[in-house]
């Protein structure tokens, strides 16, 4: 989502690092595009006049020029404003907030979601029902007051027996559709005499602000009185997003906001503006189509992707919890014997990448430079090729996959045909296989553990 505005700032900030001394007349240019990259960006104009003076003001401070290296110490300012601007500062405790939800509330912990039209509300509504039963164990209620597009209403229901969640409909099939706030009010009721954890409700949409939905609105959040009320914006709507975040503002006590579609083609400035202008806190962030792809928004982290430090913390949390864990112990075990790693491994592999949203979802969370690695060889990080290898490996017999040394010229053209590539993409795969092999081989002799006696013992720096 942040790639345009990531070169931009990166490219501005570039011509400042080994500078020996940092002054009025050099930070100049550099804030100018700075100030250009983020209005490109979409980001809010006022949030933009705001981050220019904070950085001007502590850059030409005595932090800047009490530092040995001036450079660096004005991109950390950088850094520590764009963090401050998405709302990753301290609080009064000198605490800094915790990411997503508090659950930590009296059941039910009711949710409202509030949007514009195609925002992405409904799936978010999914979205944010897998988190709370994969992260927080709770038994959840859905339920839909867009009596305006009965189609929402029956897309969310089959969208919660995908997830897992109960879905609230108490209307008779036939039956005209009750009001609104009717149904919020039957959800909630539900929710308290079924002993549920969380209740979300997702509300209808409009394609732009206008009284009537603000109305709506209003009553159903007088029936249900939630402990949240979460702005779902999508981040591709640029100045859109700002005034319709303006006018759910004022309409609705926000308690926070759901970033949707960041993994889309955005300028970003959704994600530095929603904060500044509502002065709450966004809270989640949705990275793909599927009912898995939602992350917790973590300002600091946010801020390092967008100035091309990566994020590999949140990558390796997502390895953590997408790993079968399992499956990574059975094959440890394996090559700890002495066995050779084949082409059931490698689908698994290959399939374990495919639920982490995919090579270019990862490299996402990559630092600029082991991006540009990556881009350097692009064969190697293609999609495509990942889904016509789990398809040739599906072409081979069982005894194919165990044994890789069986595949000859006949049986090359054989997998070819049925997985519908060329030879020459069986002969990639079997030499993928192979490399791979070795690779696992010097670790299973203890290679690792080699590795991290010359680390000291400490893992890998973040």
């Amino acid at each position: 989502m942040f790639d345009q505005l990531s070169q931009r700032l990166t490219g501005a900030l570039d011509a400042l690092r080994g500078r020996g001394r940092i002054t009025e007349e050099n930070i100049s240019g550099a804030l100018r595009q700075v100030r250009m990259a983020l209005l490109e960006a979409d980001v809010a104009l006022q949030v933009v006049k705001i981050f220019i003076e904070a950085v001007k003001a502590r850059a030409l401070g005595a932090e800047v020029s009490r530092s040995l290296t001036p450079g660096q110490a004005f991109i950390k300012i950088v850094h520590d404003e764009l963090v401050s601007v998405m709302g990753g500062q301290e609080n009064e405790d000198g605490q800094k907030p915790e990411p997503g939800l508090n659950l930590r509330t009296p059941a039910p912990l009711v949710i409202l979601l509030a949007g514009l039209q195609g925002a992405g509300k409904t799936t978010t509504a999914a979205k944010l029902t897998r988190w709370l039963i994969g992260q927080g164990k709770k038994r959840v209620l859905l339920a839909s007051a867009d009596v305006h597009r009965p189609a929402a209403i029956l897309q969310l229901e089959r969208l919660a027996e995908q997830v897992g969640a109960a879905f609230c409909k108490p209307w008779a099939e036939g039956a005209p559709l009750p009001k609104a706030e009717d149904i919020a009010a039957a959800a909630l009721e539900q929710a308290r005499k079924s002993l549920f954890d969380v209740l979300i409700v997702d509300t209808a949409g409009r394609l732009h602000v206008d009284a009537e939905m603000m109305e709506e609105i209003k009553r159903i959040d007088q029936v249900l009185q939630p402990r949240e009320r979460l702005f779902v914006v999508d981040s591709m709507a640029g100045q859109d997003a700002v005034n319709a975040a303006r006018a759910f503002s004022e309409a609705l006590a926000l308690t926070g906001a759901i970033l949707t579609k960041a993994d889309g083609d955005a300028r970003g400035g959704a994600a530095l503006s929603v904060r500044q202008v509502t002065g709450k806190p966004i809270l989640f962030m949705g990275t793909g189509e599927k009912v898995a792809a939602l992350e917790l928004f973590h300002p600091e982290r946010i801020a390092s992707r967008i100035l091309g430090m990566g994020d590999v913390l949140s990558l390796v949390e997502e390895v953590e919890q997408q790993i079968d864990q399992d499956q990574a112990q059975k094959l440890a075990r394996k090559l700890g014997k002495g066995k050779g790693f084949n082409f059931t491994d490698l689908r698994e592999q290959l399939t374990q990448v495919q639920r982490m949203g995919g090579i270019s979802a990862m490299l996402e969370k990559l630092p600029s430079q082991l991006k540009g690695a990556a881009a350097a060889a692009p064969g190697q990080f293609d999609e495509r090729q990942i889904k016509r290898q789990i398809a040739a490996i599906d072409s081979m017999t069982p005894r194919e996959r165990r044994r890789p040394n069986l595949i000859d010229g006949s049986r090359k053209r054989r997998i070819a045909a049925g997985s519908g590539v060329q030879v020459q993409e069986i002969n990639r795969l079997l030499k993928q296989q192979l490399q791979m092999q070795k690779a696992m081989k010097k670790f299973s002799k203890g290679g690792l553990n080699r590795l991290m006696r010359g680390m000291g013992g400490r893992r890998p720096p973040l």
